[in-house]
């Protein structure tokens, strides 16, 4: 068989069995897996902060050198998303999800092998193209894969499995780090990558892109009320090349940006490097917008950022995830002042996620019936930040200089449960706003987009709780970058409100 006819039979999607396609709870079961593909991502997110000093002793380098397994994984996901989720809807979001588990497992197989540092950075940066060909495409499958009236369920049932493989992390690292080896840290995704493909191939719907059936395809389906507008049609599926500048553009924003941060809080780089790469940041930024403007097939989609509803809830979805994983960063930091032992900070900070999870699942239910998305996001976003404000509230005490503690770990997490919580009312019912909002063509440039915003939201609020602590001391700089996220907040219950029609 030669080169261009395997490449064909691999790019091919083959439908779901006819028995299965036909039963009744056939979504759920895709929605199933790509739940897998959700826990996966977000394990691996909260799992790998805990073998860095395992890597630090053994590969004998500094915090700022081992800090690069997670920073490159984080840059890479960042700048593909948004292209891989265009390569999708051309391709087929079925086979790239399901090449993405695949290429997830290999280079997790491969950082379990790294025989040196750097082998392992390149090793996560492979993994992080198999994460964002999996995350371009899990909202996508899930929205076009169940019913419309069962969407904003089966996008909670989602974001639960993301919940629980954040909750996981920190326990299930700590447990493989102290009884194997930090090797099993990475080697643990490989058999949940095996499983990814195998059910994927068979429970997930075939896809293909609009006006490209083939036999048997399983169409994707046009949500009521969506018009597809021409500039849409002409812009996001027109001719022309790879937007390949706006990728470049895209990853420099992203990485001088974050780099920039990384800096100001401590890695060791030149003073006036900060300066550079924010500046650096600003003409990337510009540069992108102007040729996301100019091009045939731009990557960011300028057509669905006109739609309405589409950019607002892009805003809310990085504010929610902003809010989720600043607290996860910074409540160790008042604990461990405290002198709050090691085992109970980490069951202490796994009630946010555990809450964000149930809430994702379950909170919905204890809501009046008739309430619309929009409000369900604006109890959410002020839910979240009454639990932010408590927590910022909390009395404070020094522990020696420089750190900072709380009364007790029970205050702090009753103010974390209350911020999971309403985090977990608050991005299901957004996602599902956006994606209704996204003609069905573009879902998974779309889908593409949302996970954009989250992984922005991850990455700020991984960085701003170093750079507040390190600037301005532990209790002082904890305590005001939360005040900040209670007004950050406040601006989320302001962006979500019900979009209206042109």
């Amino acid at each position: 068989m030669d080169t261009a006819a395997l490449a064909s039979r691999l790019l091919t999607e083959r439908p779901r069995p006819r028995r299965v396609a036909r039963w009744r709870y056939a979504p759920w079961l895709a929605v199933g897996t790509v739940c897998l593909g959700a826990f996966l991502g977000q394990l691996t997110a909260s799992i790998t902060a805990l073998v860095f000093p395992a890597l630090g002793r053994h590969f004998d380098a500094g915090f700022a050198s081992v800090e690069w397994v997670a920073l490159a994984y984080l840059l890479v996901l960042v700048a593909l998303l948004a292209p891989i989720g265009r390569l999708s809807d051309l391709v087929g979001r079925k086979t790239v999800y399901l090449g993405g588990f695949a290429v997830f497992a290999l280079a997790s197989l491969g950082a379990g092998l790294a025989g040196g540092l750097w082998a392992l950075v390149a090793c996560r940066a492979v993994q992080a193209v198999g994460g964002a060909m999996m995350q371009a495409n899990s909202v996508a499958l899930v929205a076009r894969g169940v019913p419309e009236p069962a969407m904003r369920r089966a996008l909670g049932v989602q974001a639960a499995a993301q919940g629980l493989g954040l909750a996981l992390g920190p326990s299930l690292g700590g447990l493989l780090v102290e009884h194997a080896s930090w090797r099993w840290v990475f080697w643990i995704n490989v058999p949940i990558g095996v499983l990814g493909v195998l059910s994927g191939w068979f429970l997930l719907p075939r896809t293909r892109p609009e006006g490209v059936p083939g036999p048997g395809a399983e169409e994707p389906r046009q949500p009521r009320g969506v018009r597809r507008g021409p500039r849409v049609r002409a812009r996001e599926h027109g001719g022309g090349r790879f937007d390949l500048a706006g990728l470049l553009l895209l990853t420099g924003a992203t990485s001088a940006l974050l780099l920039a941060l990384s800096t100001a809080s401590g890695l060791p780089l030149p003073g006036w490097a900060a300066g550079v790469l924010l500046l650096a940041a600003v003409v990337c930024t510009l540069g992108l917008v102007r040729q996301e403007r100019r091009a045939a097939r731009p990557i960011l989609a300028p057509g669905l950022l006109n739609t309405p509803g589409v950019r607002s809830g892009l805003v809310v979805s990085l504010i929610g995830y902003l809010l989720l994983f600043c607290p996860l960063v910074l409540a160790p930091v008042l604990l461990g002042g405290a002198g709050v032992p090691a085992s109970r900070v980490g069951l202490v900070v796994t009630l946010l996620p555990a809450a964000f999870a149930v809430a994702a699942t379950a909170g919905g239910a204890l809501l009046p019936r008739g309430w619309s998305d929009p409000a369900r996001c604006r109890l959410g976003a002020a839910v979240a930040g009454a639990g932010l404000l408590l927590l910022a509230l909390l009395p404070v005490r020094g522990a020696g200089p420089g750190a900072a503690g709380v009364s007790g770990p029970l205050p702090v997490a009753a103010a974390l449960a209350i911020a999971g919580w309403g985090l977990g009312l608050l991005l299901p019912a957004n996602n599902a706003l956006v994606m209704r909002a996204v003609p069905a063509e573009c879902s998974a440039v779309g889908g593409g987009m949302v996970n954009t915003a989250r992984s922005l939201g991850t990455a700020l609020g991984t960085a701003l709780p170093v750079l507040g602590v390190h600037l301005a001391g532990g209790a002082t700089g904890g305590r005001a970058v939360l005040l900040a996220l209670v007004a950050v907040a406040g601006l989320a219950v302001a962006a979500s409100r019900p979009a209206r029609r042109r």
